[in-house]
């Protein structure tokens, strides 16, 4: 699968070096003529979102660990929020869908506004963004598996074994990866 949309996830393969990525799954939340974009679930941060004054006030709605996640390498000063709708058909104002009921919330928009919306929601800092051709370029060179998301793979308690997790339910041989070392010269 290397055809890429909003809602699909990306896998960093062993042969990824950059620091950023390595190891990472990234959730897309667009992909069009002008780029793809989307963030890292599986880096969160030590800092608390109580901490963050600007966006405090939509603590209580995150999902646990309630810290800001390391969304990509790409501007880390602003803040992307991720959620999932309760309802499809119940989209309240300042929510996007990306695709069926997951979708991005604007932080500008009032907390009241979402009370009781949401099934969860993460924020992270900065996002991961390719140029329109650039990302098929990685997926061909090998750099990236490209893998069908699912709804628990956003709002995981611990995302540390997520790669694995994600690799292990996929089709064929690409599941045999899941079980691959950290150093595979070490076997």
């Amino acid at each position: 699968m290397t055809d890429v949309a909003p809602g699909m996830l990306l896998l960093a393969t062993p042969g990824l070096t950059d620091p950023n990525f390595v190891d990472s799954v990234v959730l897309l939340l667009n992909a069009d003529d002008g780029g793809v974009l989307g963030v890292v679930l599986n880096r969160p941060s030590q800092v608390p979102v109580a901490e963050i004054t600007e966006i405090s006030s939509w603590g209580p709605t995150l999902t646990s660990p309630e810290v800001l996640f390391r969304g990509g390498p790409v501007s880390v000063e602003g803040a992307i929020a991720v959620a999932l709708l309760r309802d499809e058909d119940d989209e309240p104002v300042g929510f996007r869908s990306v695709r069926g009921r997951l979708g991005i919330v604007d932080l500008d928009t009032p907390v009241a506004l979402f009370e009781g919306s949401l099934v969860g929601m993460r924020i992270f800092a900065g996002y991961a963004g390719w140029d329109p051709d650039q990302l098929q370029g990685e997926i061909e060179r090998g750099d990236w598996y490209v893998a069908a998301g699912a709804t628990g793979d956003l709002f995981r308690d611990d995302p540390t074994e997520l790669w694995r997790d994600v690799m292990r339910r996929q089709p064929g041989r690409l599941a045999w990866h899941s079980t691959r070392p950290v150093d595979p010269d070490l076997n």
